[in-house]
């Protein structure tokens, strides 16, 4: 048996599971991994520092995989120092068709740049609610990625879990869309099947596999963690972001709520190169404010991605061929 649904179809992948873009995580070798495994790798355009290195990191990619991968652009009006049209160019240059966005209503901008580039790309936009993802439908997106309140990073204000959110995008949605947040079983990939979506979007989990560019320090954290090892900051600056609790986070919290709004108290405990630092050099999993979901409850294990895809895969077909049939009388 194997899952095809409109998400495989129109990407030409095997698995509907998508790697979604992740700071410090998003680089070829884990989107090249993801891909020859049969899902969809994604490369992060802004974890490069320039857009020459994007398009480096982009062919590194078509060396390391023939099959279909694309790139993430987060669209962040605090970024534009970064000048994310310059990405962009990059990645139409270098004929991705695949993008996945994210960010400010600024994303409807580069639709448009890429749609206009090429016809035939497809884009795929993350919403954390389905009054933001009817918006990016009416703008043209081909699919949602319909984030829930249990996500790693930026789950929107609303704080809406999976099991109502992916509901009502089956109700409310007329474009295909996948689940986000939360994800890391077979289980929740036949439950998302069941509530309407063409697949899945994983970010926290791909973190804990041996592809993963992470240092093994965070990917232990994430094994020896439960689902309630995450927190939330930056709440008071409407900016919400679930992370890894450690003894960082615990000292801007305490912060945010002596100082609420005012990222000037904290702005040295959040900034990004703390991250890029625990990730990429120390793998010390106490040293920095760093985006992590509630699925690490799930996570016992760091396979190779190929291994985690196709038992998702398994068991989602065991439950769907075997276990629901059983039960209609």
């Amino acid at each position: 048996m194997v899952l095809q649904t409109k998400l495989t179809h129109a990407l030409g992948i095997v698995h509907p599971v998508v790697q979604g873009g992740m700071h410090h995580v998003g680089f070829a070798s884990l989107a090249a991994a993801v891909s020859n495994a049969g899902g969809l790798g994604l490369i992060t355009a802004l974890t490069q520092k320039t857009p020459e290195d994007l398009r480096k990191e982009i062919q590194k990619c078509r060396e390391l995989t023939d099959k279909p991968f694309g790139v993430n652009l987060t669209v962040i009006p605090a970024l534009n120092d970064m000048n994310q049209e310059k990405f962009a160019k990059v990645i139409m240059e270098e004929g991705i068709t695949v993008i996945e966005t994210a960010g400010s209503p600024k994303c409807a901008e580069f639709w448009t740049m890429f749609k206009k580039y090429n016809p035939d790309t497809i884009i795929l936009h993350k919403c954390v609610s389905t009054r933001h993802a009817l918006k990016a439908q009416n703008l043209g997106v081909d699919f949602i990625s319909l984030d829930g309140f249990e996500c790693g990073g930026h789950p929107g204000e609303e704080d809406v879990g999976n099991y109502v959110l992916q509901a009502l995008g089956n109700k409310r949605l007329d474009v295909p869309f996948i689940t986000s947040g939360g994800v890391g079983e077979g289980s929740q990939l036949a439950a998302a099947l069941a509530l309407g979506a063409e697949g899945v979007n994983m970010g926290t989990r791909f973190i804990a596999t041996k592809e993963s560019p992470v240092q093994d320090g965070i990917k232990q954290a994430l094994v020896k963690a439960d689902e309630r090892n995450t927190t939330l900051v930056l709440r008071s600056l409407k900016n919400t972001e679930r992370v890894y609790k450690n003894k960082t986070t615990d000292e801007v919290q305490k912060l945010e709520a002596e100082y609420p709004g005012d990222i000037s108290k904290i702005i040295h405990l959040v900034k990004g190169d703390n991250y890029r630092k625990s990730f990429l050099e120390t793998g010390n999993e106490d040293d920095s404010v760093w985006s992590a979901g509630q699925v690490m409850g799930l996570i016992d294990d760091v396979p190779t991605c190929k291994d985690l895809i196709e038992r998702m895969v398994a068991d989602a077909e065991a439950i769907m061929s075997s276990r629901l049939p059983s039960m209609v009388k």
